[in-house]
């Protein structure tokens, strides 16, 4: 078979055992996903692929309901080390101001990966947030929003944002979105990285 075509699909696999494992709860196998300095980033937590599982079981047992779907992706090669973007949707249900709320944020996983020791492995997780909304799960429910708070984050994400700091998450306010500065330095990090920097690319 193919060296590449192995490669890109032990990756794919990889990207979807994620969302799988991760939302499952599995976090024997979802650990397997990572190297040991793998970082992930979130709008509501940035840190290790340790410190990401304990803040998600700390937010289950709390009632945070967050979930993910997985769409296209594509993968840039370049002998042991890869980028990947998959588009993604990011779901979470809470209370917004006493109505109970569904948020869609729409995106990409952008991924940092690298073959060490003959396994391909997440070393950074950057989620680019596209754009999203806000729906109450009674139709019939009056969802009045702070615009001041709304708007004072990024657009590819502010109601996710805004649902979070509403249920006590401090919320980074300058993750990638679909244009800007940001996500120009994202992409440019990942150019450097792929062509070998061997410098982290946090």
């Amino acid at each position: 078979m193919d060296a590449e075509f192995t490669d890109r699909q032990q990756i794919r696999d990889l990207v979807e055992n994620w969302a799988v494992w991760r939302d499952a709860g599995d976090w024997d196998r979802f650990r397997t996903v990572w190297h040991d300095d793998g970082w992930m980033m979130a709008t509501w937590t940035q840190g290790g692929f340790e410190h990401f599982i304990r803040m998600t079981i700390e937010g289950w047992s709390r009632g945070v309901s967050i979930l993910h779907f997985l769409g296209g992706q594509s993968i840039e090669l370049n002998g042991d080390r890869a980028i990947s973007q998959t588009k993604m949707t990011i779901s979470q249900r809470a209370p917004v101001d006493g109505v109970v709320c569904d948020v869609v944020c729409t995106g990409r996983f952008y991924d940092f990966i690298e073959r060490r020791a003959g396994r391909w492995g997440l070393v950074l997780r950057q989620p680019i947030y596209e754009k999203d909304r806000i729906d109450p799960l009674n139709p019939s429910a009056t969802l009045t929003l702070d615009p001041e708070l709304l708007f004072s984050f990024p657009e590819g994400y502010r109601h996710l944002a805004y649902l979070q700091s509403r249920i006590g998450y401090s919320v980074k306010p300058d993750m990638p979105g679909l244009k800007g500065p940001e996500v120009e330095a994202l992409y440019a990090r990942g150019r450097t990285w792929l062509d070998g920097d061997r410098a982290s690319p946090r």
